[in-house]
């Protein structure tokens, strides 16, 4: 059964009419993913080059000591909450023992000792006394050579943390690495980096969607061929991040810049606070709707 909900999902990944979404989620037997390829190849949607619409509050942070970074996420229910004295202070206290613990996993990082007590029930108590559920979401931790150098960089007072490790160069040029993959959210380092299994499913899409264009047609085959790989070039120029314009300078790519000052990026993370998480909300437009398509 095609949910209201279902459609407003896809709503928000494509920017696709209503009607539309209902069709395409008919087609495809109520296959999220399919649907967004059906609209693609009809023409009526680009694809989602941003994550689905960020709904948990909370912070993250990210923090760099010698060789050693992490960067976390910790989930509240409401902004009001990630904003109190008191859940800024666990913020602070987590990150002081992660850096201190090198947590590998998630696991891990809740069962780090603090004061004598675990990760797991300082956030617990936090809970109790904040009045809303505490989560520790995801964390990294992130080693580093003695000739590499980290960026660490966070937006909004932590609503995005992004951390960066260049070969060479230095911690002005990591940081500004840093600030571009906090602003402009690549997927990978460079295109090599994309896996193949993405890269023939965007060959599969665009080939439909040349089959569906007229302009396309009678073209000779090898044309057709340049054509459908510049498409899939363009597709990922904006989520790798060698090729994005560099945000000081538009004139240069970020692979450009790195390389003027003796650098190269080995990695990077970066943690928008919620990405991936949904959550209810009761609205309007979803109650009418709900009244249209049923539930």
């Amino acid at each position: 059964m095609i949910t209201a909900s279902l459609v407003k999902e896809l709503r928000e990944k494509t920017g696709a009419g209503m009607m539309d979404c209902k069709k395409a989620l008919t087609e495809t037997d109520g296959d999220l993913e399919k649907a967004v390829d059906w609209l693609r190849e009809k023409g009526i949607a680009k694809a989602a080059k941003k994550a689905g619409r960020i709904a948990a509050e909370g912070l993250s942070r990210v923090a760099v000591e010698g060789n050693t970074a992490v960067i976390f996420e910790v989930n509240s229910e409401t902004d009001f909450v990630a904003k109190n004295d008191q859940f800024l202070d666990l913020l602070e206290t987590l990150k002081n023992a992660f850096l201190q613990a090198k947590p590998a996993t998630l696991e891990e990082a809740l069962h780090v000792s603090v004061n004598g007590a675990s990760v797991e029930s300082l956030i617990t108590d936090a809970t109790a006394t904040i009045g809303e559920k505490i989560t520790l979401r995801r964390i990294e931790t992130v080693t580093k050579a003695d000739d590499e150098v980290f960026g660490a960089y966070m937006h909004m007072g932590g609503k995005i943390s992004a951390l960066s490790v260049l070969k060479g160069g230095n911690e002005e040029v990591a940081k500004d690495v840093a600030m571009q993959i906090a602003s402009m959210a690549p997927k990978y380092i460079s295109q090599s980096d994309v896996p193949q299994a993405d890269m023939d499913h965007e060959r599969e899409v665009q080939m439909e969607i040349m089959k569906n264009d007229p302009k396309m047609a009678g073209k000779p085959e090898k044309v057709l061929e340049n054509i459908l790989n510049g498409k899939i070039t363009k597709t990922f120029k904006d989520y790798c991040l060698n090729d994005q314009e560099f945000f000081k300078n538009p004139d240069l790519k970020v692979s450009q810049y790195v390389k003027e000052n003796k650098a190269s990026v080995v990695s990077f993370v970066r943690f928008a606070v919620g990405e991936g998480i949904e959550k209810k909300e009761d609205n309007f437009i979803e109650e009418v709707m709900s009244q249209a398509f049923g539930k």
